[in-house]
């Protein structure tokens, strides 16, 4: 069989490896052959691509040192970073807990939903970033730099391409060739500001006229921090040629630049050209979730699964929302819908004894809680299924097995601010007040959103007769959650309290 045909078929079926090793050895005879070159270029770009799209995680870097900020105090429901108040009129905090960055837990973890953004340099270091590591991401260059290192392992000698005796110039005018080595230095050298000359100098040759050049300018720019320059490129391009990725990659400009409403009007914009794409419906549905809009998201993951109804992340977003909307039967259709496509991990089995638990199907609420146990792949779930189980103990009227299963989780997770928190109230009923104090100081440093933490010592340092340490704990509960009831009742009964002094 011809080599180069073999390459081909290798590169086709995606087993890359294959594929460049033949290239190699159709280059070591002919050191000249274009198509030999282009088609290694392409294999090695594909082994290490990262899709672009998606908005991938803010880093340190990126969230603290960021001096492109606009506006210090936007306005209720138009920026990212103050989540603000639920304007959907979903499930409130006091049912449906919350992400560090202040916003509802969805179903389905993406990058950015465990985080957020922090106030201070200390909060940011103590965030953990992603869902599998309570290390923070030092930067989102870190993946890219990562990702750059494989390009010595290709070649013993050294790198495929040395890119700093390249003739850009001369390559830019060769249509066929210049696009492959563009990836190639993009993806696999992570040389940002090459590519960039690269892509400079061929939309020049291509009298700027070519719409792919200008998008990959963009996302040079995009990846530089430039996102002024970028919206510019991508706006053009979307000129010239209307593309979905295009719409995608502007909205993720918009959305680093704290810009969800115009995001929202390009998806918008862009359905009216490409009806019905799932991407540009999920993108939608993602920012209302940000913006704590739960029904409007909850109505855009509908249509996307009437496009598409495997997509898994609107399933398991809309059962997350009526699981927290106490409709456990309807979150526990979608759950076994999850289960029937293949998807088997800890985290849904965690989802399917909760639902079984509180819709009464007892029977199979242990046993889910047991395959989640067998299936979990790191400590941090573990701890989630202990902490699940405490509250089922609870609900059944266990007090000691209860006790037993939130010691579990902060046995797996010494991080785990809700088992804290849960482990305390037990003591308070035990009467072990000093205990509870301590539980309930630890949760609520290792968790500044949550308001339980708060209130509980509140509730607790009142009873005791500790005036003021109660009314500043619940002055912190009232900050993190306004619209709890019990706290400003607290609040208004210690306020009588010290007028009367």
């Amino acid at each position: 069989m011809d080599p180069m045909f073999l390459a081909w078929s290798y590169f086709r079926r995606r087993k890359f490896q294959f594929c460049a090793d033949i290239c190699t050895q159709l280059l070591d005879e002919n050191a000249y052959d274009q198509a030999a070159w282009s088609l290694k270029t392409r294999a090695l770009t594909e082994m290490v691509y990262v899709d672009e799209v998606d908005v991938e995680q803010e880093g340190i870097a990126e969230v603290m040192l960021d001096d492109s900020a606009i506006a210090q105090i936007a306005r209720p429901g138009t920026s990212l970073k103050l989540p603000g108040v639920n304007q959907g009129g979903g499930p409130s905090l006091a049912v449906r807990p919350m992400s560090q960055s202040g916003r509802p837990i969805t179903g389905f973890v993406r990058p950015g939903t465990q985080s957020g953004r922090p106030g201070t340099m200390e909060q940011a270091i103590k965030t953990p970033r992603t869902a599998y590591t309570a290390q923070p991401v030092t930067s989102a260059s870190g993946r890219f730099v990562r990702l750059g290192t494989a390009s010595m392992l290709t070649n013993p000698d050294g790198p495929f391409i040395n890119i700093s005796r390249l003739n850009l110039a001369k390559y830019a005018g060769k249509a066929n060739l210049a696009k492959t080595l563009f990836e190639y230095i993009f993806h696999h050298e992570n040389d940002v500001k090459t590519a960039l000359d690269l892509a400079a100098l061929a939309t020049e040759q291509s009298q700027f006229k070519d719409w792919w050049w200008k998008v990959q300018i963009g996302k040079c720019y995009y990846r530089l921090g430039l996102y002024r320059e970028a919206e510019r490129q991508f706006k053009s391009a979307i000129k010239q040629q209307e593309m979905v990725d295009t719409i995608l990659y502007l909205a993720k400009v918009y959305i680093r630049l704290d810009q969800p409403l115009t995001a929202l009007s390009l998806f918008k914009h862009g359905l009216d050209r490409f009806p019905g794409e799932v991407t540009l419906l999920t993108g939608i549905a993602r920012i209302y979730d940000e913006m704590n809009n739960i029904d409007s998201a909850t109505e855009y993951y509908k249509e996307v699964l009437k496009q598409d109804n495997t997509n898994v992340e609107s399933i398991a977003c809309i059962g997350s929302n009526h699981f927290y909307s106490d409709q456990p039967e309807i979150a526990l259709r979608f759950y076994r819908r999850l289960l029937q496509m293949g998807v088997y991990n800890c985290q849904l089995f965690n989802n399917l004894g909760l639902c079984c638990f509180y819709a009464q199907q007892y029977d199979m609420t242990l046993s889910s809680f047991e395959r989640a146990l067998s299936l979990a792949v790191n400590d941090e779930e573990v701890a989630d299924v202990w902490y699940n189980l405490g509250h089922v103990a609870v609900g059944t009227g266990d007090i000691n097995l209860a006790h037993q299963c939130f010691k579990l989780a902060l046995a797996n997770n010494n991080n785990h601010a809700e088992a804290y928190n849960n482990l305390a109230v037990l003591e308070m009923r035990k009467g072990h007040h000093e205990q509870a104090r301590g539980l309930l100081q630890t949760a609520a440093a290792l968790a500044l959103h949550m308001y339980e933490p708060h209130y509980n010592f509140a509730a607790l340092s009142d009873k005791v007769g500790d005036l003021q340490s109660s009314y500043v704990a619940a002055q912190k509960s009232a900050t993190a959650f306004p619209e709890h009831v019990d706290t400003q009742q607290l609040i208004k009964e210690l306020q009588q309290h010290f007028a009367m002094l």
